[in-house]
């Protein structure tokens, strides 16, 4: 099986021992946490971001659970998403022109 290029590379993969929150998610595996998305850039996909979340009364999801963007294997998968994440962005842009 073929290594993907940024598998074992330092850009892919850090922890912050020092955070005030570390670990952030109930569970999680100090020794395997991805702090690079801390905050995850597949949120503003809503429903099809792929992780694990539920929506507050106050119409928020609250992904607390998910540890798909801590997981040192998933980052390839997220930067995968980031022509979707552009296209949302298109899409809005085109769609608001208040700012």
């Amino acid at each position: 099986m073929k290594q993907e290029y940024w598998m074992n590379k330092h850009f892919s993969y850090i922890f912050n021992r020092e955070c005030e929150y570390f670990p952030c998610h109930p569970g999680a595996d100090p020794e395997n946490f991805n702090c690079l998305f801390c905050y995850c850039p597949l949120y503003a996909l809503g429903d099809s971001c792929g992780g694990v979340f539920t929506i507050l009364p106050n119409g928020y999801k609250d992904c607390s659970l998910c540890m798909f963007p801590h997981r040192r294997e998933n980052y390839g998968k997220i930067v995968d998403r980031y022509r979707d994440i552009l296209a949302l962005m298109s899409f809005s842009e085109e769609n608001d022109k208040t700012y």
